[in-house]
């Protein structure tokens, strides 16, 4: 119980602290519980996108478990996204984007995460995600107001541009910069030409406009062509120096925001004129990050990735991205500058998008991109020391605990599924997760014949879910077994440990459970009766197979089986049945000859046998009780010989008596008070 009480306040704890706050306010009128309500008995807990995604993990685990070919996850968990719900759908594509990354071989996330190719990576990828949604977004624009936009001319990005403007008027510019092209700002045409990520596109309104850009085409070529989308040194401090010197104060906030993304100038300004949307800020900030430490530019005129993270997450944080308006903004804003576990976290929070986010975590996980708590006991997403200030770690194992928590009663094998991920993991005392998860899973389900495989009357077991999982299934069975045992459900761990083939353990439980039903009275449907029938199979089949186990545990079961036998024929009434089988067992002195040899093998019987004394004294002075009035009815009717003969079986049933008084007086254990007074009073009753 004690131990039970204390996963329960561990359980308790974990889903208060869950939301990943430092500190928890109780006088909030709601606080946030991951704890969903359960379903009717026999129904299923999961609603119909859960159980879509529970099939696809089925198929995934299938793959791995068969030694195929690891499937791609992201792939399988992306088919579930509603074609109706396009926040899942472009979760899904974003998923997919950040994950397709070169990872750089490391012995641990952190260090592939932390590494600068990966982190250009990611950016890149983000970058990539945005410009493609944007030039989406474009042409839904077109193409839903084909009269107005005017598309003409060759396709391409260029006429996408220039389209999509005759439609959404661009800022108003006080005195035109640097002319226009076909009746549009040429910086705004070259803004929104890279904002759909399209610099081929932009350098053709730059060779149209050159004559009015001055120096910029050779810098925009430069750029254009250079890897990873960053100037020269050299080239980076002209562009700063010029933007500082008459661009600084320009009215053209295309022009400023072009300047400032191919030279990566004034990182100060969130330019809100062009970058009004949220992905439009972030597409203009993740431009501005750059990665060399030892850059041109003064330190306060850098942003690094790592800034930026903590910029979003702490300095404006949930609250100023309207959080609970759009949960999916807050999500992408996290999710696309890497700060993957941060958006898992908070998706989780709100229970309706709760297996978004575990999938999207799973994915993470099996990529090895996820930074996973180093304890069990921390919260949901915790910062470790020494780590860069925007670095999160999500406490996986009891993310995936807390989802399946709401069906592994009612989906027991869905659960098992996903605890399956957690076949390499420990907790802090070194124990398999996926062991203790499968444990507390039957536990709890109760579901043992199903997952762990039952034992057929022949001694084969016949195969549960968990032999999908692994080939040796011992270890998991012991685990469980011992688990129940430890929960004080010994029936239950019996039948476990003999599924596992370790008897020592079957008779030792089958010991403890039938010592306090011995002397009851056998009744259909007891619970005598079915640990006397359970008893009764492991008894033939381990005889029949040789199986034995320790000699003491061995001779003490097939003593309380004959205990139970003679108790039956006891209470049935068949006296004298009983009374052979006391007189065979030799368990209580029936001469006074034998008074002391009981006594010393006494000491050696276990303390199920010692428990059932008293029980078996007085039952079997009752038998000699009864035989002696039984004997005292019929000596009247009988010849006068046969008195002779009943006279000394007068003398042995009294004789008998007084061995049996001996004994109890004699054995070095307490038998009751009352238990002796009764003893004697029939033993006098016979004189």
């Amino acid at each position: 119980m004690l131990v039970e009480w204390e996963q329960v306040k561990q359980r308790i704890l974990h889903t208060l602290l869950a939301s990943g706050e430092d500190t928890l306010d109780f006088t909030q009128e709601t606080e946030p519980s991951y704890v969903s309500e359960l379903p009717p008995p026999g129904r299923s807990s999961l609603d119909n996108t859960e159980m879509a995604y529970a099939r696809q993990i089925y198929m995934y685990n299938e793959k791995i478990v068969n030694g195929h070919l690891q499937p791609n996850l992201v792939d399988l968990c992306a088919t579930v996204a509603e074609l109706d719900d396009k926040n899942i759908a472009d979760l899904w594509a974003m998923v997919k984007q950040m994950t397709d990354v070169l990872l750089v071989p490391a012995s641990d996330a952190l260090k592939i995460r932390t590494s600068m190719e990966v982190q250009m990576e990611f950016v890149r990828q983000a970058l990539q995600y945005l410009e493609q949604s944007y030039k989406n977004y474009t042409l839904m624009t077109v193409f839903g107001n084909l009269h107005q936009a005017q598309l003409g001319g060759v396709p391409g990005t260029y006429q996408l541009v220039r389209s999509f403007l005759n439609i959404k008027l661009p800022v108003s510019v006080p005195g035109l910069q640097d002319g226009e092209v076909e009746g549009h700002p040429v910086w705004a045409i070259i803004y929104y030409c890279m904002r759909c990520g399209d610099l081929m596109a932009a350098m053709q309104v730059v060779n149209l406009a050159q004559h009015q850009l001055g120096d910029f085409k050779t810098w925009f070529q430069e750029y254009m062509h250079s890897k990873d989308k960053r100037l020269s040194p050299a080239t980076e401090n002209k562009v700063r120096l010029h933007y500082r010197r008459a661009l600084r104060n320009n009215t053209d906030p295309y022009k400023r925001a072009v300047y400032c993304i191919i030279g990566r100038c004034d990182i100060a300004d969130n330019h809100s004129e062009v970058a009004d949307k949220t992905e439009d800020y972030l597409w203009l900030k993740l431009n501005q990050v750059c990665f060399d430490e030892n850059g041109s530019s003064a330190p306060q005129d850098r942003l690094t990735l790592s800034q930026f993270q903590k910029q979003l997450l702490e300095d404006y944080g949930e609250s100023h991205f309207a959080m609970n308006q759009q949960p999916f903004l807050y999500f992408q804003v996290l999710f696309l500058t890497a700060q993957f576990e941060a958006a898992i976290a908070f998706l989780f929070r709100t229970e309706r998008l709760r297996c978004h986010a575990v999938h999207v975590a799973l994915v993470l996980f099996e990529l090895k991109l996820l930074l996973k708590s180093s304890g069990q006991t921390a919260q949901l997403l915790s910062h470790e020391a020494g780590e860069p200030p925007a670095t999160r770690r999500l406490n996986f194992v009891r993310l995936l605990m807390l989802y399946t928590r709401k069906f592994e009663s009612t989906d027991p094998r869905e659960a098992l599924q996903y605890f399956y991920f957690l076949r390499n993991e420990k907790d802090s005392q070194g124990e398999n997760m996926f062991l203790r998860c499968v444990s507390e899973l039957v536990i709890e389900s109760r579901e043992f014949d199903m997952i762990l495989g039952k034992l057929e009357n022949d001694g084969s077991r016949k195969p549960g879910v968990i032999d999908k999982f692994t080939r040796d299934t011992k270890p998991i069975i012991n685990k469980v077994a011992s688990v129940a045992e430890s929960k004080g459900l010994f029936e239950e761990a019996a039948k476990l440990y003999d599924l596992a083939k370790n008897p020592d353990k079957v008779l030792e439980l089958m010991n403890k459970l039938l010592s306090p039903v011995v002397s009851q009275v056998s009744a259909p449907q007891s619970n005598k009766e079915r640990l006397k029938n359970m008893a009764h199979a492991v008894a033939e089949r381990y005889k029949a197979q040789g199986i034995s186990s320790k000699k003491p545990m061995d001779s003490t079961f097939y003593l309380l089986l004959d205990l139970i036998t003679f108790f039956d024929e006891y209470h049935a009434g068949h006296i004298d049945r009983a009374f052979e089988i006391i007189e065979q067992l030799k368990l209580v002195p029936l001469s006074q000859e034998y008074v002391e040899e009981r006594v010393a093998a006494f000491r050696h019987f276990s303390d199920e046998i010692r428990h059932n004394l008293s029980e078996v004294l007085l039952a079997t002075m009752n038998i000699l009780f009864t035989q002696y009035k039984r004997l005292k009815c019929a000596s009247p009717a009988t010849p006068a010989r046969p008195t002779r003969v009943s006279e000394d079986r007068d003398s042995q049933l009294r004789s008998q008596a007084r061995a049996l008084i001996t004994f109890a007086g004699m054995i070095p254990y307490r038998t009751s008070g009352d238990t002796n007074a009764r003893l004697v009073q029939m033993e006098v009753l016979m004189n």
